[in-house]
């Protein structure tokens, strides 16, 4: 059998459906299930059991044996949460636990980082592990999350094969659950649609309270530049498809060598113009953009480019190409978002 931590949320969910499509069903589902908005992602797939992740070290105490591989995506991933000892429990300790007991039990592990750990990019984008210590993020999420990279770069003791993911921008089906933290794609797509006269069919009363943004008139809203070298919406992100990153995981999956901490971006960063005008397209209406002041708490910690070097990845023979923007975005807002369907 294998472990998905996370697996009501959004990359965790999607990956629960790959491996669903790859025939593999006997997987144990780990979460915090009392959101029920967030359990709709699990409607529909085939799993062996659900396990609280509070209860989840005494299960696996107990079936270790039976376990094959586990996929550690659950995280606390508020990027506007200051309160550093809910990191260090929920990402960082709960994280070395997790290692600790795949290096016992020998478990191959796959888990998440964050491209958050690159703070303001000044040092790069680059995968290199002798980068990692020198890293500055600049919030507790991605301290937490590159505290557990420098952590597990430094064990003897490790899993039989292992990966840390350090994910870029990722949007795509199943995060409705997420209000603010929700990618840009879906607040711009929620903004843009109530231009039509009507809010997306997904907006039913439970779902709407997590996801009130944006004007009535159909425009979205994109922080001005306060940097001079950036005009307003044109700072760039490494946006990448969610169906991207479980590809990759996949392939990691059986890879089964080269462990390490990887990039998982496209390599191509864009606009957040670029974005919305793609969402525009796909809703076939005109572009309408609005730019507001980035919240002055938030602003000297605001990253204006991101992009992940690939090299690495593609190094080791991931060789199948990422989804453009614009057909992502087009998949994502019809596919999907028009019709509050789930993947």
């Amino acid at each position: 059998m294998v472990i998905v931590t996370g697996s009501a949320g959004f990359i965790g969910s999607c990956l629960v459906s790959k491996l669903n499509n790859k025939g593999i069903k006997d997987i144990v589902l780990v979460d915090d299930f009392s959101d029920g908005i967030k359990n709709r992602n699990i409607r529909n797939k085939s799993y062996l059991e659900k396990v609280d992740r509070k209860m989840f070290f005494d299960w696996l105490k107990q079936n270790h044996s039976d376990v094959e591989f586990i996929f550690h995506i659950g995280a606390r991933t508020d990027t506007t949460e200051f309160n550093m000892a809910i990191f260090d429990e929920l990402n960082l300790n709960y994280t070395k636990t997790m290692w600790n007991a795949c290096s016992e039990y020998g478990i191959p592990l796959i888990y998440a980082s964050s491209a958050a750990t690159y703070g303001d990019g000044k040092l790069g984008y680059d995968d290199n592990h002798e980068l990692i210590p020198r890293l500055q993020p600049l919030n507790p999420y991605g301290i937490s999350k590159n505290e557990f990279d420098k952590w597990a770069l430094k064990q003897d003791k490790q899993p039989p094969f292992w990966f840390g993911l350090k994910f870029f921008n990722v949007f795509g089906p199943n995060e409705y659950h997420k209000g603010r933290m929700a990618s840009v794609v879906f607040h711009a797509f929620n903004q843009a649609e109530k231009g039509n006269g009507e809010i997306a069919k997904w907006r039913n009363s439970e779902i709407a309270k997590k996801n009130t943004d944006g004007h009535a008139n159909g425009t979205v809203r994109l922080f001005r530049s306060h940097n001079p070298e950036y005009p307003d919406g044109g700072q760039l992100r490494d946006f990448i498809y969610v169906k991207d990153v479980i590809d990759v995981i996949w392939f990691l999956m059986n890879h089964k060598q080269n462990s390490g901490i990887y990039n998982l971006g496209t390599g191509k960063a864009r606009t957040f113009v670029d974005l919305v005008n793609a969402v525009f397209s796909a809703i076939n209406r005109p572009p309408s953009i609005e730019f507001i002041d980035t919240p002055a708490d938030i602003r000297d910690r605001y990253q204006y480019f991101t992009e992940a070097k690939m090299k690495k990845l593609r190094s080791i023979g991931y060789s199948k190409p990422f989804y453009s923007l614009e057909t992502a975005v087009e998949e994502y807002v019809q596919g999907y978002l028009v019709d509050s369907t789930y993947f």
